[in-house]
């Protein structure tokens, strides 16, 4: 596909894509979301995709959402009951995805520039990134669903303390943080997610990484953990017997590399997704 935004490739069953208007430090509008989203399709449609990769173009992640407007940027006239929040429709993208997601934080990532990696599954920051969730300081409120994931990621008193702030925050405080999985040095930024990413494509089976990345999404807001044993329990009994267990077993039992068949796109249980309401107001109509 043909992006003004992005740049995607795929690299060994990993896409790796790039938020691309370095001029801008990769500031976020709505034609990126929209490419953002239609790469999201693409790579949960092609199952050559194991894996995906967000990084930036040039020095920054995502410097946030575009102020080219000044103080309009954030004037909408969409009637309250039709408006979606553009960096929240992403991110519920990004939760629904089948492939695990990886965010190489490479620079600056402000404002949705780093809620959207929120739903990621991963997050490594070069040394040289820094991030802030700096919304109070433009008389604005979080977005893109940072109020479900950020608490759960940070706990509440750090995602509170960064929030109320809205200062920015070094690499290192956010790897103390626990909102980053590791820090490197720049140079060591994509070797290290491409290491991840290829340890999961060339090891895993696809089926088994979808379902898992789901159910601990979706659990995330379960309130008992009786609602994890069952969908696990329905997870269990199906996988055990299809060819990928077969295939898995069998492999280690012989001391080769498995060679999973199995495809996320068309090869999944009925009872996925499972039953969670996804509907917004807008969408009831």
């Amino acid at each position: 596909m043909l992006y003004s935004t992005i740049t995607s490739e795929i690299v060994d069953h990993v896409m790796i894509i790039t938020l691309n208007r370095p001029e801008r430090m990769n500031a976020f509008n709505e034609k990126m979301c929209e490419e953002m989203i239609r790469a999201f399709d693409e790579a949960d449609e092609n199952d050559d995709v194991r894996v995906i990769i967000l990084t930036g173009a040039g020095k920054a992640f995502c410097a946030g959402v575009d102020l080219e407007k000044g103080a309009e940027t954030f004037m909408d006239h969409t009637p309250l009951v039709e408006y979606r929040d553009a960096g929240g429709v992403l991110s519920l993208r990004i939760f629904e995805m089948k492939k695990p997601i990886i965010a190489a934080i490479n620079g600056a990532a402000v404002g949705i520039g780093i809620t959207m990696t929120l739903p990621m599954d991963i997050r490594i920051a070069s040394t040289d990134a820094k991030m802030g969730f700096v919304f109070a300081r433009r008389g604005i409120t979080m977005e893109a669903c940072s109020g479900w994931f950020l608490p759960r990621l940070v706990g509440m008193g750090k995602a509170s303390e960064w929030i109320f702030t809205g200062r920015m925050i070094s690499a290192k405080e956010a790897y103390e943080g626990r909102l980053v999985n590791k820090i490197v040095e720049p140079d060591e930024l994509m070797p290290t997610a491409m290491e991840i990413a290829s340890e999961i494509a060339e090891n895993t089976s696809s089926v088994s990484v979808t379902l898992s990345r789901q159910l601990m999404w979706t659990m995330l807001g379960a309130n008992h953990p009786v609602e994890s044993h069952k969908i696990e329990s329905k997870m269990l009994h199906w996988t055990g017997k299809q060819a990928d267990a077969q295939e898995g077993i069998e492999a280690f039992l012989e001391k080769r590399k498995a060679e999973f068949t199995m495809k996320s796109s068309s090869d999944m249980p009925p009872f996925y997704p499972w039953g969670l309401d996804r509907t917004y107001e807008s969408d009831k109509k």
